[in-house]
Order: structure tokens, then sequence, then C-alpha cells
């Protein structure tokens, strides 16, 4: 039982993460914001740490940016990889089955 919560807590960082990218894509269309608010500052500072890795390989195509949806699908399957790693990790302990 403890297993599941925990697989459950995983998944869902991976989903507020995603939301918070998701989050941020849609602030960038709102001219004038201040990011000196702090809770702009820190999901701005939070998720650009992660999206400038794509950034640097990805560039903008004109008016838009890809890079985000390139960082969500990287994040999705490296939280399928450790999803699935969790699952096989506690069958093979034996705490689920």
């Amino acid at each position: 039982m403890i297993a599941i919560k925990i697989i459950a807590a995983i998944a869902n960082c991976f989903y507020i993460f995603m939301l918070m990218i998701f989050v941020r894509c849609l602030l960038t269309w709102i001219p004038g914001l201040n990011w000196n608010n702090p809770v702009l500052n820190a999901l701005r500072s939070s998720v650009d740490l992660y999206l400038d890795l794509f950034k640097r390989f990805i560039p903008p195509l004109g008016p838009f940016d890809l890079s985000p949806i390139v960082a969500v699908f990287v994040l999705v399957f490296i939280r399928n990889a450790v999803l699935y790693g969790a699952v096989f990790l506690f069958q093979i302990l034996g705490i689920i089955r």
C-alpha cells in the first residue's frame, strides 16, 4: 500500500512540474507582466533552469519557441522511466505484485 502512494507521489511531482511549464509558457503571452513578483519570479527561475537546457539546442522558429514542447516530451519520457523503474523495484522487493 505504501509503495502505491510513493509511486503516486512521484507521478504527481512530475505532473506539477509539467503544469508549471504550461503556466510559465502561458504567462509569457501577457505583455507587461511584473516578473519581480516573488511567486512569478520563483516560477520563472525554477522552470527556466529546465527549459534553458533545450533552448540551447532548439532555436526559435520565428516567433515560436518549440523548446517547451520538446522539454515536456522529454519530461514525460523520464517520468515513465522513473515510474516503471519504481514499480519494477517494488516488485523485485516483493512490496507489490
